[in-house]
């Protein structure tokens, strides 16, 4: 399977990237395995690097949930919360879309995300070149604005108060697009700047 380079000008790029990110919309971007997940409405899915316990429990309850029901997820899975939920989400048979903060190389690729990819039900995709060889801070933020211009909703199980994630969140409200988190104390920051409350999604 080889990585293939969509142009911004070609029929596959997607046009929620141009809406979104207008001017920053990357000129090309990356990926490996099958394209059409991009029409399953997939939800993103966020979390801070720091993870309240209560709030982690009713993460692994989400994740299941979504692998339970054939949900479509995208994410950096990048935060430890998110990297549990990408090793139960390999194990479901819904489609999942990986986006990475760096290069996208057929080298390296996770023994785990090998079946998924055959099956056609895993997409990997990036916005960096070559040049791109590692994550940064600033990739990162720019790969979550990605996720979230992909994402039909957005779900974020905590931001931290004052961290990046909670800044990505106001970008996310001001694009007026959905944004879901767990009613609970811990994200009553959260809701407040707009976020609604989750209520299930199927």
């Amino acid at each position: 399977m080889n990585i293939e380079t969509i142009h911004i000008a070609d029929p596959a790029y997607p046009a929620t990237l141009r809406r979104y990110l207008g001017d920053r919309a990357p000129k090309r971007i990356f990926s490996l395995g099958s394209l059409d997940i991009l029409q399953q409405l997939p939800l993103g899915l966020f979390c801070s690097v720091k993870c309240p316990g209560g709030l982690i429990l009713k993460t692994y309850d989400l994740a299941r949930e979504l692998r339970d029901k054939g949900a479509a997820v995208i994410s950096g899975f990048h935060s430890p919360m998110e990297k549990e939920c990408l090793s139960l989400l390999l194990r479901g048979n819904q489609p999942v879309i990986w986006c990475l903060a760096k290069r996208l190389k057929t080298r390296g690729v996770p023994k785990e995300c090998t079946g998924p990819l055959a099956e056609g039900r895993l997409l990997l995709f990036s916005p960096f070149g070559e040049t791109v060889k590692r994550a940064t801070e600033e990739t990162a933020f720019f790969r979550n604005e990605f996720v979230a211009a992909l994402a039909d909703r957005v779900f974020v199980a905590h931001a931290a108060r004052g961290g990046k994630t909670e800044a990505f969140c106001r970008k996310v409200l001001d694009w007026r697009k959905p944004l879901l988190t767990f009613d609970a104390p811990d994200n009553a920051a959260l809701i407040a700047m707009g976020a609604q409350t989750y209520s299930g999604f199927l």
